[in-house]
């Protein structure tokens, strides 16, 4: 990107140092031709292979989706809950994931538009009623991490917070099992 936007820089000063430098020597070129080369073909010449480069470049930083682990996370008025469907494990407002492996939230809501955001492990995306939406990510270290609903959901929205437990690989089976009989308890 920055040798592309170098080159694209270099081709629009030389015009411009040659206006500067030799006053009039682009006095024969036509207004049709600075709109049409510098406006239409410039452009089109220049920014073509850099989409292609990103889309390639941002394909290759997505985490791998064939190791990937599915975990499905649903908001509602005014909560999350995570859902394991290797495991058979649901969690509500606390989300277990290893670390160093992808992941795949895939998003959705029973009410309003939520908004799923971990600051410190990804960006911000939208649950979308009637809709899946999915975020990958990878959690390089082991923690704990607060995430958020960024999106007005109504009056307790300042509530709906949930937490991403990263777990080391070789405890995240026995976390999991510890979440399910945690859950088994509170169950009426």
């Amino acid at each position: 990107m920055v040798a592309g936007s170098a080159v694209l820089t270099a081709v629009v000063l030389t015009p411009f140092a040659l206006a500067v430098l030799r006053p009039g020597s682009l006095q024969g070129v036509s207004t049709r031709t600075w709109i049409v080369g510098g406006g239409l073909v410039l452009p089109a010449l220049v920014l073509t292979p850099l989409l292609g480069w990103a889309l390639v470049a941002g394909e290759r930083m997505q985490p791998g989706r064939g190791d990937a682990l599915r975990i499905e996370a649903t908001g509602e008025q005014w909560r999350w809950i995570f859902r394991h469907p290797d495991a058979g494990v649901e969690t509500q407002d606390v989300l277990h994931m290893p670390a160093g492996r992808p992941v795949e939230i895939a998003l959705t809501s029973r009410d309003v538009i939520h908004s799923f955001w971990v600051p410190r492990l990804a960006g911000k995306l939208d649950a979308i009623p009637g809709r899946t939406t999915v975020l990958r990510f990878v959690a390089d270290a082991p923690g704990t991490y607060e995430g958020v609903c960024a999106e007005f959901c109504g009056l307790d929205h300042a509530h709906m917070r949930f937490n991403v437990v990263v777990h080391a690989p070789q405890d995240y089976a026995a976390a999991l099992a510890q979440a399910a009989k945690g859950l088994a308890k509170d169950a009426p």
